[in-house]
């Protein structure tokens, strides 16, 4: 029964910690695109999102993804073995996680006023979470590979279509 609530948690934390992903890269947009403001606008904007950003990086996703991976941990040790789509979601994990670590690289350079990326590179770089939550619930709902491979190509299709829609996004606001 302990497993099974290990199980549950780690779910939960997997959603907690995705949910912080998916929100923190929009926030490094925010703070680009503020950089363009003029004063005093520019500053109380770019200090308040700041502040958002660390709250939501240390408060949320950083806690969430050091208990995904314990609670992830314990429940492959209790799982008994491991088989192969266990194996390519491990590797997805891990990319996961150099994702969450490339974030973070971000996140310190905008702390101390550095922009390297454009809004639209960030835009670009808000997606990579959405590939990594395909792969893996694909891989756990499926156990299979090949039905990972089928979903990770309707995924392709998909980005396709964000990236057009981050073309359209662009040209309308520009205008």
């Amino acid at each position: 029964m302990l497993f099974f609530y290990s199980k549950a948690l780690h779910i939960i934390f997997v959603v907690t910690w995705f949910a912080g992903l998916f929100y923190f890269p929009r926030l490094l947009i925010y703070v680009t695109e503020a950089e363009t403001q003029p004063e005093p606008g520019r500053s109380i904007l770019q200090n308040q999102l700041l502040l958002m950003q660390r709250r939501l990086w240390y408060g949320i996703t950083w806690p969430s993804a050091v208990i995904t991976l314990l609670l992830g941990l314990n429940t492959w040790y209790n799982y008994g073995s491991t088989p192969d789509w266990l194996i390519y979601k491990l590797v997805l994990v891990a990319g996961l996680y150099v994702y969450h670590i490339l974030c973070h690289v971000v996140f310190r350079q905008q702390q101390r006023g550095e922009f390297r990326y454009t809004s639209t590179q960030l835009r670009i770089w808000n997606e990579v979470a959405t590939l990594f939550l395909f792969g893996i619930v694909f891989l756990v709902v499926l156990k299979d590979a090949l039905s990972m491979v089928w979903g990770m190509l309707g995924l392709l299709a998909l980005i396709v279509l964000l990236m057009i829609g981050i073309r359209v996004y662009r040209r309308f606001r520009e205008h």
